[in-house]
């Protein structure tokens, strides 16, 4: 079985460990996801299943997304997502995966959208250091000089500005599940993961080194 699953961040808890210590965990409602669709290289090119979580009505579907949900004949869901696995063959649409894929201890990467901080400077943004408050200075959140000199005389692409703060896609890697319900349906993960209360997110074993 393939270690992934859709969830939902539910919030943050606390737990005792076994010498008594508090460890902080993020309750997320992980699965039940359902296999929507099956690629495998000789018809799509590479080997990957899509599974879909949440419910969503039927009236907010369009009619193609409606028509492929259809084939499946789950229902509609609020979320769809690919997960890469190396023998697609071996699963079959309309397959359920619930949070026992994951065990206690098992090291997992969280992927979800940020929380949106709305339009922030580069001070608060990016950490820039203010300038001076004394002396008549008027640069103390400025960003200061941000083009080039005569040549290439322009603002260079992705130069750290003022802007949009959060509400981005992020991952948080390697992060210890500290407990598996699933007639919950829940994962405590140890730590902070990205997004806000409801906030869906793609759990997924990771490949980093312990």
């Amino acid at each position: 079985m393939v270690k992934a699953l859709l969830g939902r961040k539910l919030g943050m808890t606390q737990v005792f460990a076994e010498d008594g210590s508090a460890v902080p965990v993020t309750v997320v409602q992980a699965g039940p996801c359902v296999v929507t669709q099956v690629k495998v290289p000789a018809r799509d090119g590479y080997s990957a299943v899509q599974i879909g979580f949440g419910q969503k009505k039927e009236k907010k579907v369009t009619r193609p997304l409606k028509g492929h949900l259809d084939k499946v004949g789950k229902g509609y869901f609020a979320l769809l997502r690919e997960v890469r696995v190396e023998n697609a063959e071996a699963f079959e649409p309309g397959q359920v995966w619930d949070c026992s894929v994951f065990a206690i201890g098992d090291r997992v990467d969280v992927t979800g959208v940020s929380k949106g901080k709305g339009f922030a400077g580069t001070v608060k943004r990016w950490g820039f250091r203010r300038g001076p408050m004394t002396h008549g200075c008027k640069n103390i959140r400025e960003p200061g000089s941000t083009g080039c000199a005569t040549f290439p005389g322009r603002v260079i692409k992705g130069k750290k500005m003022a802007g949009q703060k959060g509400n981005k896609r992020a991952t948080t890697l390697n992060l210890k599940i500290i407990d598996v319900r699933p007639e919950e349906n829940l994962l405590l993960i140890k730590g902070a993961v990205p997004g806000g209360v409801n906030g869906f997110l793609m759990i997924r074993k990771t490949n980093r080194v312990r």
